[in-house]
């Protein structure tokens, strides 16, 4: 295997689509309090559930080094994310040690909100870039339904209030997972609230991620039929991006009022342009976000694995991949005998 130990080595590590690594998102936490049906359903994460021990996930430590060799490896992005990750102690211990990495150049976090009024100020000041929160619903049933029960879309504001005050310079995201019959009427809401707040708030179509969501292609609603929806209310004007690797399409509100997203990987799948790795909170590294498995860093990382065995392995895992789960879904899903199992997103994130 040819040695990845230099940065130069990183503007050459491409996988076999030549797609370069440049983003990991890390799960630092497993664990979830709230139980949406499209990731964690409380009949799957049950009281009984057995989620990962303290000892069995990456420390900090760990954490940190796996980032900064990936930074040697051309990744320019981290995105901390869940489970809920606000429910990791101390997390914005975290965000520091990664703020010193040189030639990381954005750290985000994915939260559901609830507990940024506690920790908002000080992951802004510890380094924390930018903040992407989940909500599903203004609508106090629709919300309760959607979070399984377990919140409250006034404490999600809250949250986002708390983001405001901290003022993150990269702005907020926020995401709306949409289903149809469930809360597909509460799009039109969703955008009229953050028009003008200056926060883009992303429509995401529902997704087969991992096993236990009961996902089926009727669920989806397809981007398309949103943007003409909301075009038909407030006409939008398409925003071209040059970001190949930017998994959502933009839209700008035609009078001034700011732009929303939106996120089709059913409907139109964006795997050529990816260049995204994923970190478990228990060490797995996995190159799709549809991946049935993923390469384990935690045990070589324990037994004193050198960071050039640990560059070659993350480089040699890259350099073949050639994922592209979304692009052939449906062929996979026509031949398939059975479901195909895949990780759960609550395992890896989203």
């Amino acid at each position: 295997m040819k040695p990845l130990a230099t940065d130069a080595d990183a503007a050459t590590l491409l996988d076999t689509l030549g797609r370069p690594l440049r983003d990991l998102r890390i799960s630092v936490m497993d664990r979830c309090n709230f139980r949406c049906p499209y990731c964690m359903p409380e009949s799957k994460y049950g009281e009984h559930f057995r989620f990962l021990g303290n000892d069995e996930r990456l420390s900090y430590a760990e954490i940190y080094r796996i980032a900064r060799l990936a930074a040697k490896l051309g990744v320019r992005k981290l995105r901390i994310t869940g489970g809920e990750p606000l429910l990791r102690p101390d997390l914005a211990e975290l965000i520091g040690q990664l703020r010193s990495i040189p030639g990381i150049a954005d750290i985000a976090l994915t939260t559901n909100g609830v507990l940024l009024p506690r920790q908002a100020e000080r992951l802004k000041q510890a380094g924390l870039d930018r903040v992407t929160i989940s909500l599903d619903s203004l609508d106090p049933t629709v919300f309760a339904r959607m979070s399984g029960g377990k919140g409250d879309v006034k404490d999600v504001l809250a949250g986002i209030s708390a983001a405001e005050a901290a003022d993150f310079g990269g702005g907020i995201k926020i995401n709306m997972v949409v289903q149809r019959g469930v809360n597909e009427a509460d799009v039109l809401a969703m955008a009229e609230h953050f028009r003008g707040s200056g926060h883009v708030v992303r429509f995401i179509e529902f997704m087969d991620v991992g096993n236990r969501n009961a996902w089926q292609a009727s669920g989806v609603v397809p981007s398309a039929e949103l943007v003409r929806r909301i075009d038909g209310r407030w006409p939008l004007q398409a925003v071209e991006s040059m970001d190949r690797s930017a998994v959502a399409t933009r839209w700008r509100y035609q009078d001034g009022a700011g732009e929303i997203g939106f996120i089709s990987s059913v409907s139109a799948p964006f795997c050529g342009g990816c260049t995204r790795a994923r970190l478990s909170s228990d060490g797995k590294l996995y190159t799709c976000l549809f991946a049935q498995t993923g390469m384990d860093l935690r045990q070589p990382i324990r037994q004193q694995a050198s960071d050039l065995e640990l560059l070659q392995l993350i480089g040699g895992r890259w350099r073949n991949r050639g994922d592209r789960y979304s692009e052939v879904r449906g062929l996979q899903l026509q031949e398939s005998a059975g479901p195909t199992r895949k990780i759960e997103m609550h395992y890896i994130g989203g």
